[in-house]
């Protein structure tokens, strides 16, 4: 008996530069990240690629070296100039709970959703970062078990108030002078343990009835919440067995949660460098690698993590006498602001007697599962993963921006389709019917009343 290839999703992370290095080859775009155009044309690849989605990450703060570009624009304004530059690409944009309130974030990710006509997914973060922090005027930053619960009432808000509105309410009845029927719209009047918020939004339902749930859970908390809210979930697993335990996790808990997992994709972050052949592949890693590598990328690792760089030789081994260090007091509050996931992807990397100084620096001192070699290699890999219960997909990162993206569109997306694991063209409108995602039941807090009997009350 055989049973039917299990298609894939796939997500494209679209900063640049990818790799830390890929702004300085010929094929990357040295000023990408401070030029809309640039973000549109990568939207413009993914669609003709037929990719699920477009995805923005986001930290509202500068912490970064200065020797590779940053994450500059608001991912608000860049969604909506990709929306307008495509018809049919899912977008996914971050937004954090934990400096923002409801009803803004509300009424900007639906009014997004409304300009894509419903293509359009947030991702929710919680965001640890004491630097960002000082930005908005916080000076201690909330532990991770209050984040995780502020962020469930946070999030509870803004669905109620995605609600507060009926599908049809939006009427627009050029004869009868009704533009919306004031029956079908409603305060929501929530009330939770941190906000509450009175609606309703000035924006109507959205076309998929609320904007797609997306969520990077590692900790504990993270994968509780991902698995009690979430409906893509972005993780970080540089093993195959990490991969499978983390899958199964989810799954697991969001069955307890009384949720269908299928209602639920897991999409792994893959690192990509695409070669020809294995050697190129590798040899373009190499020379990336040694672009990204002076001595004073190697000083900013060094001081990121409270060592002296003398310490390391950039062609061996994270010395195994420092490990003690990274358990310390300096260390931990160095690393604050880094989420759980890309801690233990960086733990296992320095540890991994295989991989050099100067290659970990090169990664940005850890991150997702880096892949190098030829297309159908890739394929493989990606196969691999879906089919033995690590992945729903994958959310991709390419080493060089536009090339890389482009080289997997015209020599990565082919073999998949060959293979029947991947979609050759588009069939549904939404992000949500992409995914097979119901639509949601639209659920009232007990409090909402209708406009219309507030302005009866109002009146009598």
């Amino acid at each position: 008996m055989t049973h039917a290839k299990r298609m894939m999703h796939l997500a494209i992370q679209a900063a640049a530069p990818g790799h830390p290095a890929g702004w300085r080859l010929p094929g990357g775009e040295r000023q990408a990240n401070e030029d809309v155009a640039h973000y549109q044309n990568v939207a413009r690849i993914c669609e003709r690629a037929l990719l699920d989605v477009l995805f923005l990450a986001d930290s509202p703060s500068f912490t970064d070296d200065g020797r590779s570009p940053t994450r500059s624009l608001d991912p608000v304004v860049l969604i909506t100039a990709c929306a307008l530059a495509t018809e049919r690409l899912g977008l996914v944009l971050t937004a954090s709970t934990t400096f923002s309130q409801p009803y803004n974030l509300a009424r900007s990710i639906l009014t997004l959703d409304q300009v894509s006509r419903g293509r359009v997914g947030w991702n929710i973060v919680t965001t640890s970062d004491a630097v960002a922090g000082l930005n908005f005027g916080m000076t201690e930053m909330p532990s991770s078990d209050l984040r995780y619960e502020m962020a469930a009432d946070f999030t509870a808000a803004v669905r109620a108030l995605w609600d507060s509105w009926d599908d049809g309410a939006l009427v627009g009845d050029v004869d009868t002078g009704v533009w919306a029927d004031i029956n079908r719209i409603h305060t929501v009047n929530y009330t939770g343990p941190h906000y509450t918020t009175a609606g309703p939004l000035q924006v109507w339902r959205s076309p998929q009835g609320q904007p797609v749930l997306v969520q990077a859970g590692s900790s504990p908390q993270g994968r509780d919440f991902a698995a009690r809210v979430a409906e893509i979930v972005f993780s970080i697993q540089t093993r195959f067995e990490d991969a499978v335990d983390y899958y199964a996790d989810i799954k697991n808990r969001a069955r307890q949660y009384g949720r269908d997992p299928r209602h639920l994709a897991i999409l792994p972050g893959l690192s990509l460098v695409i070669g020809s052949t294995e050697a190129e592949a590798f040899a373009r890693l190499s020379e990336l690698d040694e672009l990204a590598t002076g001595r004073s990328s190697i000083e900013a690792f060094a001081a990121r993590l409270g060592i002296d760089p003398s310490d390391l030789d950039p062609d061996k081994p994270f010395p195994e006498h420092l490990f003690a260090k990274l358990d310390g007091a300096q260390f931990k509050q160095r690393s604050a602001g880094v989420s759980s996931g890309h801690r233990a992807a960086r733990s296992r990397l320095l540890q991994d007697r295989s991989v050099t100084v100067r290659q970990i620096v090169a990664r940005g001192g850890g991150g997702h599962y880096r892949f190098v070699g030829t297309p159908e290699q890739i394929v493989d890999f990606m196969e691999k993963w879906v089919d033995e219960g690590a992945a729903d997909g994958f959310n991709l990162f390419m080493d060089v921006y536009p090339e890389g993206l482009e080289t997997f569109a015209d020599q990565v997306i082919p073999l998949l389709q060959k293979r029947g694991r991947f979609r050759r063209n588009y069939e549904e409108k939404t992000l949500r019917e992409r995914f097979r995602f119901p639509r949601p039941a639209r659920i009232l807090p007990a409090g909402a009343r209708s406009v219309a009997s507030l302005l009866q009350k109002q009146a009598g």
